[in-house]
């Protein structure tokens, strides 16, 4: 089969090479999978640069979530075990972990609703329990997870305001469902959500970016908001001032979806009915902006890691892809 393997740690668009290897072997507990199609995520593009919290060993296949095909036929969802990850034409899953792809999908959208809409409901509605009629403010509203976080904002009857960087950003944000766009390019972030609130502020903040961001957030934190802080994909780890969350009376909630899987696998499985009755009746859908063949995995992943993408990009499989 062919593969995409990481030999050294680096930049996607460099150290990612595609290369015929021999299809993995289930070990107890695991399925064989054929990959349907295999989402990018940035955890991709931190894996091969050997900066994300899990480090396979050396080579690897990066991919972290995919919608894949059982032996027996059946469209599934899956977190790849690694070093076999879903950039491939099979991958290895935990047989206890699959989920069904909801119908209502197709392949590429299907893998997309797994990790970034599972981490936006546990983020919005398990940790900062985001009731209807607050206001939700949503950093980098036009990518893969903040994108989802918008459409499951509006699904629970929130006022969603979006930050993004750029106007073809600011298009795909009002697109998804956002009330309010600022562009974090042409306008003061600050400024303009205070204005959008009548000085109040945001009672959730969804923020996957850290770094300049979350000195936002804090700034436009309402009485009693709160702030989840999702990831870093600014690359800066900011170190928050635990006094300034005091004087104004906010949280700041921190989210590893991952843990939730060993936590408390229960509750990823009722997140994922609810998010396939959503699908089904179209509540949230997706953004999948690009599909691209699996020849085109490193670029695209190099493209997610650099920031210029919007939505989700999704590598698809064709279905005769062979051992």
């Amino acid at each position: 089969m062919q593969a995409w393997q990481v030999h050294e740690n680096g930049e996607p668009g460099e150290v990612m090479r595609l290369v015929d290897v021999e299809p993995p072997t289930p070990a107890d507990g695991q399925v064989l999978l054929r990959v349907r199609a295999a989402n990018i995520n940035f955890p991709d593009a931190l894996l091969c640069r050997g900066q994300y919290q899990v480090r396979p060993p050396l080579p690897f296949t990066p991919g972290v979530e995919i919608c894949g095909e059982t032996e027996d036929g059946r469209r599934v969802l899956a977190n790849p075990v690694l070093p076999h990850g879903g950039f491939a034409e099979y991958a290895l899953a935990d047989a206890r972990a699959l989920l069904p792809a909801p119908d209502s999908l197709d392949d590429a959208e299907a893998a997309a609703l797994h990790i970034g809409y599972q981490t936006g409901w546990f983020g919005l509605h398990r940790r900062a329990r985001l009731e209807a009629g607050e206001t939700l403010l949503v950093h980098a509203a036009a990518g893969g997870v903040g994108s989802a976080a918008v459409q499951l904002g509006k699904a629970a009857g929130a006022t969603v305001i979006g930050v993004v960087g750029g106007a073809d950003k600011a298009a795909v944000a009002r697109g998804v469902g956002c009330d309010v766009v600022v562009d974090r390019r042409a306008e003061d972030v600050v400024a303009a959500v205070k204005e959008a609130t009548g000085g109040r502020g945001a009672d959730v903040i969804y923020d996957p970016v850290g770094g300049a961001a979350y000195t936002q957030s804090a700034k436009l934190a309402a009485f009693e908001g709160r702030i989840v802080v999702v990831g870093f994909a600014s690359g800066t780890i900011p170190s928050p001032a635990l006094n300034h969350a005091l004087v104004k009376n906010y949280a700041i909630l921190g989210l590893h979806w991952g843990l939730y899987n060993t936590k408390n696998p229960e509750l990823v499985r009722r997140c994922h009915e609810e998010l396939t009755e959503l699908a089904a009746r179209g509540a949230i859908k997706p953004l999948v902006s690009e599909r691209v063949p699996l020849t085109e995995a490193a670029h695209a992943v190099q493209r997610v890691a650099d920031g210029v993408t919007t939505g989700r990009v999704a590598v698809v499989l064709e279905k005769g892809a062979a051992a």
